[in-house]
């Protein structure tokens, strides 16, 4: 058989392996967190935006949530300000606040938005400051049985799903900057991108919400075993959360509380493998950890 017959066959099977998974998930919603080395690397960034488009022309409705972390480093390293973390949370002062809203909003949200309209023009980029979709308060996380202060880091009190629900409706893909506005004190916040997106997936009832990280899964026994874990209901992800890094705790706990507030599935991918959100969503071997809802006991049938 000619090469390029033996390709054009592969791209077809692939297309027709797909056709069921497509066809499930006509015009359901899915919330995908861009993190990580995917947001620093040229290739997998563009990947990535091809991969969203796809989603979008082959009838789901993509919502983004960007970090942007390395951008942020890079320029407070260049301003000479201090950066810290602590409980896996980033220290904000309101100088480095600052920096995170310009880079974020400014800089990662406006060029995620350009690429992915490169390949389609139908993104739409925003923050959660934007017709109010995020409200929030300061947040004061404990860490080893005391309260820490992180500066102008903040939890989620509201959102409100206008302008998202709107921007779908109309075909659009929606960029989120993870900002938002307190009603308490008018200040803007700066919210962890995982949480940011698990609210959102909650909020807008999603069939899935996506983490894209820099591992491959959760790992069973991390450090010590690099064993991905395939499959987790919420209560076994809940058990396991007190051993989980401090880098895991907010996507783990952002998809406990997704699929715990109607989420239909949360996966943690890795985000170094080209194409891996089309590699985790459409075929049976995945390339990270999915995390369902516990068994409905109801439906649970007694053992005579």
């Amino acid at each position: 058989m000619p090469d390029n017959v033996r390709s054009a066959l592969a791209k077809a099977e692939a297309v027709t392996d797909a056709l069921p998974w497509l066809a499930r998930h006509q015009g359901r919603t899915v919330v995908i967190k861009l993190g990580g080395h995917a947001m620093v690397n040229d290739d997998l960034t563009a990947a990535f935006a091809r991969d969203i488009v796809f989603l979008r022309q082959a009838g789901l409705r993509p919502v983004v949530v960007h970090g942007g972390g390395p951008q942020i480093n890079a320029e407070l390293e260049r301003r000479g300000l201090k950066r810290e973390f602590k409980g896996g949370l980033r220290v904000t002062s309101p100088e480095s606040m600052d920096v995170v809203r310009m880079v974020l909003a400014g800089q990662v949200q406006r060029d995620l938005v350009g690429l992915i309209n490169r390949y389609s023009p139908l993104a739409v980029g925003m923050t959660g400051e934007d017709a109010n979709t995020l409200t929030a308060k300061r947040f004061v996380p404990w860490i080893d049985g005391e309260p820490v202060d992180v500066g102008r880091v903040g939890e989620i009190t509201g959102v409100d799903t206008g302008a998202l629900h709107s921007l779908l409706a109309d075909g659009r893909i929606p960029v989120v900057s993870p900002l938002a506005r307190s009603a308490e004190d008018g200040l803007v916040y700066n919210v962890n991108a995982d949480t940011v997106a698990a609210a959102l997936a909650t909020a807008l009832r999603a069939e899935t919400l996506v983490m894209m990280t820099d591992v491959a899964g959760l790992c069973a026994g991390w450090p010590h075993s690099q064993e991905v874990i395939p499959r987790l209901t919420a209560c076994e992800l809940e058990k396991l959360l007190p051993e989980l890094s401090d880098g895991m705790v907010p996507k783990m706990t952002g998809c406990l509380d997704a699929v715990r507030g109607g989420v239909g599935a949360a996966r943690v991918i890795d985000g170094r493998v080209p194409h891996s959100v089309l590699l985790e969503m459409f075929t049976d071997d995945g390339v990270g950890t999915v995390i369902v809802p516990d068994p409905d006991e109801s439906e649970v049938m007694p053992i005579a």
